[in-house]
């Protein structure tokens, strides 16, 4: 482990979200200082995968069902499992009687955790970016358009997060002498979430999301600029238990 313990990592990043979301902060400043904070989630994801390499009781296995409400629930859970998946979660999309969609989510502890903070700051930028989006004169099909611009919008985040997610792992920093490699320790995560996963749902298919709209590279455009690590970390959850 490096000098920073998580729960410190943890600290600078609520230090730099306030300073980031203070009074008075220029733009090209608060997106320096939500990017570093992104920068150390993916560390902190690190960081905590590592220490329960050694110390198992400090990050368990878990999961939870989280019921998305409409409108646009496809989309909302299109992102929730795009940004849950780049933090080595794992999803199933379940059946439900209900308006909305709902999604089972498996992962450790941390990173379940580190979805829900992303997911519930994202959702907000989303609506705000949508609502603020200019619909083209003559497109035929404004739902279809939003839709579409929704969709690109979550492509480029995910896409934006993954990176992070990645460049964290493949540090040197993340190392540490004589302990298993990280490479190895993410491995052994992926595997229990995937036998937890599946024995919980035997049989599953993929799914994909598609869209008719004009808005998807405007979304994307949008999605490219949103702060990924702009959320508090607070004790209130968007992503409700079931």
């Amino acid at each position: 482990m490096r000098s920073d313990p998580p729960s410190a990592l943890l600290d600078r990043v609520r230090k730099l979200l306030a300073k980031a979301e203070a009074e008075g902060v220029t733009p090209l400043e608060a997106e320096a200082l939500t990017a570093k904070a992104a920068e150390l989630m993916a560390r902190y994801g690190i960081d905590r995968a590592r220490l329960a390499a050694s110390q198992p009781d400090t990050d368990r296995p878990g999961s939870r069902v989280i019921d998305i409400d409409n409108p646009w629930a496809q989309v909302r859970a299109h992102l929730l499992a795009g940004l849950a998946g780049a933090m080595r979660c794992q999803c199933v999309l379940l059946g439900t009687t209900r308006p909305g969609a709902r999604i089972h989510v498996f992962g450790y502890t941390s990173d379940l955790e580190r979805a829900d903070i992303l997911y519930t700051s994202l959702l907000l930028q989303m609506a705000r970016g949508l609502t603020a989006a200019m619909v083209p004169a003559g497109v035929r099909s404004v739902r279809a358009w939003r839709r579409s611009w929704l969709l690109g919008f979550v492509t480029a985040v995910i896409s934006r997060v993954k990176a992070a997610e990645d460049r964290a792992a493949s540090s040197p920093e993340s190392e540490t002498p004589g302990g298993p490699s990280t490479a190895l320790v993410l491995a052994d995560r992926a595997l229990v979430v995937r036998r937890q996963l599946e024995q919980a749902y035997p049989v599953t298919r993929r799914t994909r999301i598609t869209y008719s709209g004009r808005g998807y590279s405007d979304g994307y455009a949008q999605g490219q600029r949103a702060d990924i690590g702009n959320a508090r970390l607070k004790s209130a959850r968007a992503l409700s238990r079931s």
